[in-house]
Formats: structure tokens, sequence, C-alpha cells
């Protein structure tokens, strides 16, 4: 899991001057593997001021490698 926090930690950056003023925000992913991807996404979402953050997934990788269908979580 901390391999893959650190390689998308700097892979999401705002365009221009983004700001956002309390916006929900609903990140959706295909298959949620360690949640590395959606917890960077959200923190930068979060630095510019979102609301709240829910995070939906179709599937859920495991450790034994097995895909289970879809879920969602909040980020706040």
């Amino acid at each position: 899991r901390e391999e893959r926090a650190e390689n998308v930690r700097k892979a999401f950056a705002p365009r221009g001057d983004c700001r956002l003023k309390g916006e929900n925000i609903l990140l959706v992913d295909d298959v949620l593997t360690t949640g590395a991807t959606t917890d960077a996404a959200a923190r930068v979402l979060q630095r510019l001021g979102a609301g709240r953050i829910g995070v939906l997934t179709v599937a859920r990788a495991t450790l034994d490698g097995a895909l289970h269908e879809g879920g969602g979580r909040n980020a706040e």
C-alpha cells in the first residue's frame, strides 16, 4: 500500500487557479485496490476547498486477487 501511495502522491494537480467553494464531489473508480489513487485525488480536492467527497467503485480487489462488486465510501 505504501509503495502504491507513493506512486500516485503527485499524480493529481489542479489546472490553473482552480478553487472549490464547498462543492460536493463524487469520485468514480473502476477497481479499488489499495485506495491510494482515490485518497490522493481526495486530498487534492480537499486542499482546493471541496465539501464532502464520496467514492463510488465498480469492483474492489482483495489480497487474494478476487474482485468484489461495487460499493462506496465517504472521505471527509
